[in-house]
């Protein structure tokens, strides 16, 4: 029986760390994603203090650089390649950022943008191969019931003629699930059987919210998250996603607390939707043979 290979980016800590440490329990092979070593290496030390004999891994990489996401990529496949594996089975795009202020990555786009959803567009490119020899392949980004009642901003989609912070968060968290709603569209009319979910954590107690900001939005989220619950919570529906057959069964790409929930209808329109997808495409720079292509056959 093949093992089963979970990757997981922002592995280090909140959500990331706490849905690691309940797969890791289950013993399945994890590769945690983080951006600082010393981070990496306490979690990692806080996982083997629950399973001794967890078989997980840490990489770094700086996800708001497309091309460290492409490097990434291939450090998977040489960490893969060494123990004998050539396949992924669980792909979790946890791994995101909150900013006050407007900040262009070295790639030219908002920081949030890129670690939120181009990160996760990029990786899921780069790994789709590896997740095609999987039985039981399977994308799942975490988004935020902050999608709803957000639209994707055409005109100006870096915000840079008036930046907010909260609107280009929502504005991720949508993305998040536009990219996993047209995924698991592309995948099924191709006949790949990888299937892909977006979670809402809900309001959870991590410091995702005080990492990148400042003033008034610091405080508001240092009030917001102490009534927030504990990151085993949506961890424990990350990982029933990744786990259960049943999970497999379903249409529903949308999930909280281990039930389905209906996104956005605005997340669900088909012509947005592709909109979205191609735009995605040319701010990541995927492209086959000199042009843009939608690397899944529609």
């Amino acid at each position: 029986m093949k093992e089963k290979v979970i990757i997981i980016t922002g592995a280090s800590s909140g959500i990331g760390l706490a849905t690691a440490k309940e797969l890791s329990c289950k013993g399945l092979y994890i590769i945690g994603i983080g951006r600082s070593l010393e981070r990496c290496a306490q979690a990692e030390q806080e996982i083997r203090a629950l399973n001794p004999d967890a078989k997980v891994q840490f990489l770094i990489a700086n996800l708001a650089s497309l091309e460290e996401v492409s490097k990434l990529a291939e450090d998977i496949r040489e960490q893969l390649a060494q123990d004998g594996l050539k396949h992924i089975d669980v792909l979790i795009n946890n791994a995101g950022t909150v900013s006050s202020w407007y900040i262009s990555t070295v790639d030219g786009f908002e920081l949030q943008f890129a670690v939120n959803h181009l990160a996760q567009f990029r990786l899921t490119y780069e790994l789709l191969p590896l997740l095609k020899q999987s039985d039981e392949g399977t994308v799942i980004s975490v988004s935020s019931g902050s999608h709803y009642r957000t639209k994707i901003h055409w005109k100006d989609v870096m915000l840079r003629k008036r930046y907010n912070c909260l609107l280009a968060y929502k504005q991720t968290k949508l993305a998040n699930v536009l990219f996993m709603s047209e995924l698991n569209r592309r995948l099924k009319s191709a006949g790949i059987k990888i299937k892909a979910f977006a979670v809402d954590p809900g309001l959870v107690n991590t410091n995702i919210g005080l990492k990148g900001t400042g003033g008034i939005v610091k405080k508001v989220w240092e009030i917001r998250s102490k009534s927030g619950t504990p990151a085993d919570q949506p961890a424990h529906c990350i990982t029933w996603l990744a786990t259960e057959p049943d999970a497999r069964k379903t249409d529903k790409i949308y999930w909280k607390d281990c039930s389905p929930l209906n996104p956005s209808r605005y997340s669900q329109r088909l012509d947005v939707a592709e909109r979205f997808w191609e735009l995605s495409e040319r701010m990541s720079g995927i492209r086959y043979e000199g042009r843009m292509t939608s690397w899944i056959p529609s």
